[in-house]
């Protein structure tokens, strides 16, 4: 996910539209999260009726006044919407704690290809590693509510570093990429060690063969 929008400026959705622009920025707001990619725009009523629902839904899992632990979540607006005015007007709508990129951000519409968006509003949810989880959840959302979250935590195999220490989290990050490397390892040497105790084996064999056919037959 991270790398996605690496060369991005991604903007909060507060009074003075702060920038995240640097490449440290990014990196400790999307690393080790899902990600809500909402497409939209102010003149679709579906869109119009669905924008509270989601922000109730992003409140209820984010905000300190509804759980004592925000989740690993982050909700990023995809306008597409035909003016600045109506992406400003739009973003009224939504919590103060989303993102969203600018309208002049052509990248707006590479996602809305990249992502084969066809209906709005869609809510794509991506993995940390930018796989997708679900192509649109907004039914699942109204569905579900919260409790959908708890699945994509789950399908996403997300560590909740919530409830772990600093060094905690850095070693199970580092045994999950080190694991594979270190079982191919041990299975590869495991081989080679096989292999040279079956050829021990039978060179022994063979010399004890030469010895016995050095004698005079009867």
């Amino acid at each position: 996910m991270v790398d996605l929008f690496i060369d991005r400026v991604l903007l909060k959705n507060n009074t003075d539209q702060d920038e995240l622009d640097t490449e440290r920025e990014i990196v400790a707001r999307l690393q080790n999260r899902i990600l809500l990619l909402f497409f939209g725009c102010v003149t679709s009523e579906s869109c119009q009726l669905f924008a509270p629902k989601l922000s109730s839904f992003f409140k209820q899992l984010t905000d300190e006044a509804y759980v004592d632990r925000s989740a690993q979540l982050v909700l990023l607006y995809i306008s597409m919407d035909e003016t600045e005015e109506q992406l400003g007007s739009f973003l009224k709508e939504l919590p103060k704690k989303c993102l969203f990129l600018a309208f002049e951000d052509p990248f707006r519409r590479e996602l809305e290809a990249m992502f084969h968006v066809e209906e709005l509003p869609t809510v794509v949810v991506l993995r940390p590693d930018c796989s997708v989880l679900a192509p649109n959840a907004v039914e699942e959302i109204l569905r579900l509510g919260p409790d959908c979250y708890r699945n994509w935590q789950e399908a996403a195999e997300l560590i909740d570093r919530n409830f772990m220490i600093g060094e905690d989290f850095e070693q199970t990050s580092s045994r999950s990429w080190s694991d594979p490397v270190r079982r191919l390892k041990y299975k590869v040497e495991d081989e080679r060690r096989k292999k040279t105790n079956k050829g021990r084996r039978g060179d022994a064999e063979v010399d004890r063969g030469g010895e016995g056919g050095g004698g005079m037959p009867f």
